[in-house]
């Protein structure tokens, strides 16, 4: 038996699950295994050096599957922006269906996206921020909690009460993000008012995840307290795994008079994803959840999707009806 949401249905997957765009993570490898287990892969569009590796990327992804997959384009403030518009036309001239965006002011990129028939799915890490989503046209809202890796936000909600207050002011479908890795958080966000899920660590410790063993066998060891959030007080906080790095960044950036470009050569992405590839976890930052506390094995994604797909159910079917009294 499957789970039929207003995901499943607009999408055109198998199951409410959703892999989201992580830099230099999100590659046809991993992309194509979780479509090709029923599940939405995504790439992401700037783990790509220009507009034709991407096309060339997407073509990959389209040989190592038939089943639908979608691209990741993240616009975030930048002294040298990448060439957004040229990464646009390359995902719609492309023939891609599914856009996952995410970042400030997306609104062009929505546009254009839009008006080629393809379905945006947006990521939020706020109510506020997702009425203003679905107000600019996005189909689905992809609602980040504060555990999650990456950017949370500023406002410190976790998903157990951001998930059901963006429930109560959202129409379009939405997807539950941040701290979910396994059936019983599926089946939560479910509960929540969610209609899918949509993970970033939790894909990364799979076999066909693009990044060093090293790096997976860090997560798997890793406890839901060994992550670090940095950023902070320059207003743009990220929540990375604690390694040598991160602890040196949020050591530095504790001194009161600290500014950003006391800690900018240890942040860089080219470090980060010189971590990802060698397996030296004190080259740079890696970027990890809270989840990392519920992750104790590395299977392929069709184990792993099946896996929470099945729990999901289980728990829905089984344990949860098993609690009505007649």
């Amino acid at each position: 038996m499957a789970l039929k949401t207003r995901i499943t249905e607009l999408l055109g997957i198998e199951h409410p699950v959703v892999q989201g765009g992580m830099m230099w993570v999100g590659r046809a490898e991993l992309a194509s295994a979780v479509s090709n287990a029923g599940g939405l892969g995504i790439l992401t569009a700037l783990t790509q050096p220009t507009p034709d590796d991407l096309r060339r990327e997407i073509d990959r992804c389209r040989a190592m599957t038939d089943k639908p997959f979608g691209v990741n384009l993240t616009i975030l403030p930048s002294v040298s922006p990448p060439p957004y518009a040229e990464y646009r036309k390359a995902i719609i001239d492309s023939g891609i269906t599914i856009v996952e965006t995410a970042g400030g002011k997306p609104q062009e990129h929505v546009d254009d996206f839009k008006s080629h028939g393809i379905t945006v799915l947006h990521k939020c890490t706020s109510v506020r921020h997702a009425i203003s989503a679905q107000r600019m046209g996005a189909d689905v809202i992809s609602i980040d909690g504060f555990e999650c890796a990456g950017h949370p936000g500023e406002d410190d909600v976790p998903g157990l009460v951001l998930i059901p207050a963006a429930a109560d002011r959202i129409t379009v479908p939405m997807l539950a993000s941040g701290g979910i890795g396994d059936g019983r958080g599926l089946a939560a966000a479910l509960a929540l008012g969610a209609d899918g899920i949509n993970m970033g660590t939790r894909f990364c410790a799979t076999v066909e995840a693009p990044i060093h063993d090293n790096v997976k066998q860090f997560l798997v060891a890793n406890d839901e307290r060994a992550t670090n959030l940095i950023f902070r007080k320059f207003h743009n906080t990220g929540r990375v795994a604690k390694n040598s790095v991160s602890d040196e960044v949020v050591a530095i950036s504790a001194a009161p008079d600290a500014e950003f470009k006391d800690i900018q050569p240890l942040v860089s992405g080219a470090k980060g994803r010189v971590a990802l590839e060698t397996g030296d976890l004190d080259a740079g930052l890696v970027w990890a959840g809270q989840i990392q506390g519920l992750i104790h094995d590395v299977p392929t994604c069709a184990e792993l999707v099946a896996r929470i797909v099945a729990d999901a159910e289980a728990i829905i079917r089984a344990r949860l009806s098993g609690m009505l009294a007649a």
